[in-house]
């Protein structure tokens, strides 16, 4: 027989350290910032000197192959490019810059899927809450009916009494169906984030949620520290120096390398063993790489742009951010502090009463439906106020409430 997998029981901490080791994202997204560091390396090479030579194929006087020795022929060059310019210096700040940039892409996915492991570990724990009270229910209601059938068959009841009630359990059945997919769906995508097979299940100490709390936070405060912190903000700004960088090395460009060498010819100059130096260089008459300079001009203007409206989408989600925690705590503080307990002091006699027949059927029906819909409600606001608060996190890329 197979045994199932025991649950692995998850606090946040426990669940944030999983994520950083186990994450196969983050791992993958590691290897790119190690190509990205050696490219700064290639970028600090010199070119390699070129080595050529040339021997007499045939001596037609001497009738020899390949002659090379003493009377025969042969040249022997060797040449080096020498940069100007300083355009190995302006390839090493572009490669550096855009090593820079995979580290910022790296802060950003660690932030987006840190935002998303913490919603759906949130979620799964009130859902949980959820499913667990309307497992009780359902408990309580399913002794109900099969009392009622018991009933029904002594004729104490009436039938549309019995279906009336069969009708209900049917109803939170379903209900318990649907949160039990929502769970499943939310388990996978934590699963998945935290690279494990076992069920999870989370656990939270809902005292410890008294952090989620704005304090003397404001939202124009919390935008600017968001433009300093986030990691899409940051490649948007290198993205640019990249440009500007771009734009200094396509100018240098311009400016033509030499070529240093020397040549040794053994018997074919003016003179026997003829050694001379070589010095050349491109003539810019006519590519001076003007086409790739206007180019590069036009990426700084265009990265500029794209600069400017990050700064102001991300102004935006921090203030929306914002507003949805000043939304949500005012729905919270609305609901008297009492209100959970006391619906559960009368729930916990909406069973007995209405076995004593101190209900009516309509009545009982109305209050558990009443009491299982205001639960769900209840435990979606709670969800619902933390992950304002992680949204916040996210779209200031920083976390604020520790």
């Amino acid at each position: 027989m197979v045994q199932a997998q025991d649950s692995l029981r998850l606090s946040l901490r426990q669940a944030d350290s999983l994520f950083l080791r186990n994450n196969l994202s983050l791992l993958a997204e590691r290897f790119r910032i190690v190509a990205s560091q050696a490219s700064i390396i290639q970028a600090r090479l010199w070119d390699n000197p070129t080595l050529s030579v040339e021997a007499n194929a045939f001596n037609p006087d001497k009738r020899r192959v390949l002659d090379v020795a003493q009377g025969g022929e042969k040249i022997i060059s060797i040449e080096q490019i020498l940069v100007t310019a300083g355009k190995r210096s302006k390839q090493v700040a572009l490669a550096t810059e855009s090593a820079h940039m995979t580290e910022y892409e790296f802060m950003d996915l660690l932030r987006v899927l840190k935002f998303e492991l913490r919603n759906n570990f949130f979620d799964i724990y009130f859902l949980q809450n959820t499913l667990n009270r309307y497992q009780l229910q359902i408990s309580n209601l399913q002794s109900t009916v099969t009392a009622f059938e018991s009933q029904y068959e002594k004729n104490n009841v009436s039938l549309r009494e019995l279906l009336r009630l069969k009708a209900l359990l049917f109803q939170l059945n379903n209900d318990k169906t649907e949160i039990l997919f929502q769970i499943a769906e939310k388990e996978k995508v934590l699963k998945i984030l935290l690279n494990l097979d076992s069920p999870l299940i989370p656990i939270v100490n809902e005292a410890e949620l008294n952090r989620y709390q704005l304090n003397d936070y404001n939202a124009p405060a919390l935008g600017q520290l968001a433009l300093q912190n986030r990691g899409d903000v940051k490649v948007t700004e290198s993205l640019t120096r990249q440009a500007e960088l771009n734009y200094k090395l396509q100018k240098s460009l311009a400016t033509p390398n030499l070529r240093i060498g020397a040549t040794y010819d053994q018997s074919g100059s003016y003179v026997n063993n003829y050694t001379g130096l070589t010095l050349a260089a491109d003539l810019p008459f006519f590519n001076k790489n003007q086409g790739n300079i206007k180019v590069a001009r036009s990426l700084i203007d265009y990265q500029k742009g794209l600069q400017n409206q990050k700064v102001n989408v991300v102004t935006n989600e921090v203030a929306a951010a914002f507003q949805k925690v000043q939304y949500v705590e005012n729905m919270v503080q609305s609901i008297d502090s009492k209100f959970s307990e006391q619906f559960e002091q009368l729930n916990k006699g909406v069973v007995e009463n209405f076995q004593k027949r101190n209900l009516t059927l309509l009545e009982f029906i109305d209050l558990i439906e009443t009491y299982s819909e205001s639960i769900k409600e209840l435990n979606r606001l709670k969800a619902d106020r933390v992950g304002a608060y992680e949204e916040l996190n996210f779209t200031v890329g920083q976390e604020l409430f520790r």
